[in-house]
């Protein structure tokens, strides 16, 4: 099935979906739409490039317009029920597998989709009647860590007096570089006391540099462990005279999460000055349960300390500013004019982040290169253009904003004139991407971004989303 266009023959059945040339496929299936708008598997297939490339809004319009051209186009119910999973959206996508079943109940994949799919369903009703409007009592109030005992046998790293070391953590990410677990004790011991600093801070976090100091911005790590340990090989360790900020999504996707985020918590509680972590879009409760950290950590402990994980979570700072010029957030900029920084530092953020506003955007919104804003491509919070951000930074006195969020394929991007950085820090990204990672040098003299790029590294043969809900394992009609 050839199709002509102004410039060149698309044979759609050649596409390069399956050759994980997610980008060029989206760019032949629109193409293809263009030429052929009432073509239900065109924007099946579109759907799942962007379900691939994670721009979740757009993936569920796709086979909503799929199911518009052809409502009996069962693929169509596949992908939607797919996109609303990633949206966290569990009761539209139940009611799609639902669908899916009972057309093809032979279908092994699609009942165990909505097998898996139904029991979320279930869980969350159940934590909804349960839920109190009495404050939640906290893991720490039912922890007796002093009474855990470290077995005979365990010849790992343990805390010195119950203190974080720079021995200790040495000690400890050659421990994990080598696979081996932490004993539960001083995992717990490192959670709370991370939880107590953490919870001191404000959500809109403030520091200077000095003229002669400079501080490295890292983006997402993902769970990729030993690209985490290559960050520290080129840049050195974190230590008061080598600031790190890593801007969120520490966790997720890749199945070292728990590997990554006990080392950067580690670092917070040697270093509190001298080392800062953002929350990211990741470091909450929905994605933790699609895409691997809540089951990895439930494999490697146990469900309740995941549950500390989250608390934890909750007291990340969600932006930081640097010598009150530039601004530093996971996600973006917001949906509506008029944000300060002061609207900043009087967010609530101790709870699971709300559906829009404030806080939704600088975990999740993205740029976009027209002005003016835009639906999301993810589905959450918008996109934003160079005009946005000009008038946020004039009305803040800021020279610019660095964030993460995405993947770049040189690691790195520069966009609204220079107004809007974007750094990414997991490089071949799961494993399949082929994007290089960067880190961001800024010094207090001039703070003129200084790009440093690498690639990944050789990691074990665990692969990425090895945790994950079995829904967002892309095995996909």
């Amino acid at each position: 099935m050839f199709l002509q266009t102004s410039n060149e023959r698309l044979d759609v059945r050649q596409m390069p979906c399956m050759e994980k040339d997610y980008e060029n496929a989206i760019k032949y299936y629109t193409e293809a739409l263009e030429l052929n708008p009432s073509n239900a598997i065109y924007f099946s297939n579109r759907s799942l490039a962007y379900l691939r490339t994670e721009c979740y809004g757009y993936a569920l319009a796709d086979a909503t317009r799929a199911l518009e051209v052809d409502k009996n186009y069962i693929k169509g119910y596949y992908r939607r029920a797919t996109s609303n999973m990633a949206l966290g959206k569990f009761k539209a996508a139940l009611k799609d597998y639902e669908t899916v079943v009972r057309v093809r109940p032979n279908d092994k994949d699609a009942r165990m989709k909505y097998q898996e799919c139904n029991k979320i369903v279930k869980q969350k009703a159940f934590e909804r009647a349960i839920a109190s409007d009495d404050k939640k009592k906290s893991v720490v109030d039912s922890l007796d860590i002093e009474s855990m005992t470290i077995e005979d046998d365990y010849v790992g790293p343990k805390l010195e007096d119950g203190k974080v070391t720079l021995e200790f953590m040495k000690d400890m990410m050659d421990w994990f570089k080598d696979q081996k677990k932490l004993h539960r004790k001083c995992a717990y011991q490192i959670l709370v006391q991370v939880k107590d600093v953490l919870s001191k801070l404000p959500s809109l976090v403030e520091i200077t540099i000095k003229e002669t100091e400079k501080i490295t911005i890292c983006g997402d790590t993902h769970g990729q462990y030993y690209d985490l340990l290559n960050i520290f090989e080129l840049n050195g360790l974190p230590a008061e005279n080598n600031p790190y900020l890593f801007n969120g999504d520490f966790v997720d996707r890749g199945s070292f999460s728990v590997e990554v985020i006990l080392t950067l918590f580690g670092f917070k509680l040697l270093y509190p000055d001298h080392f800062y972590l953002l929350r990211g879009n990741h470091e909450t409760d929905n994605m933790n349960q699609m895409y691997g950290f809540e089951g990895e950590v439930k494999a490697k402990y146990t469900a309740q300390m995941f549950q500390l994980f989250s608390e934890v979570f909750q007291w990340l700072p969600l932006a930081q500013c640097i010598n009150n010029k530039v601004l530093v957030m996971h996600g973006g900029l917001f949906s509506e004019d008029g944000i300060t920084l002061e609207d900043l530092r009087k967010i609530d953020r101790n709870r699971q982040p709300p559906d829009s506003g404030p806080m939704c955007d600088l975990l999740w919104s993205d740029p976009q290169p027209q002005n003016g804003r835009s639906i999301s491509k993810r589905g959450v919070s918008c996109q934003f253009g160079p005009d946005v951000t000009q008038r946020f930074l004039e009305q803040n006195k800021l020279d610019y904003i660095v964030r993460s969020h995405e993947v770049k394929a040189e690691g790195y991007e520069v966009t609204h004139s220079g107004k809007c950085i974007t750094v990414f820090s997991a490089p071949n990204y799961c494993d399949q991407m082929g994007n290089k990672g960067a880190y961001i040098h800024l010094r207090g003299s001039d703070l003129k971004p200084e790009f440093h790029q690498f690639t990944a590294v050789p990691h074990p043969n665990v692969k990425p989303m090895a945790y994950a809900n079995t829904l967002m394992q892309l095995g996909m009609m």
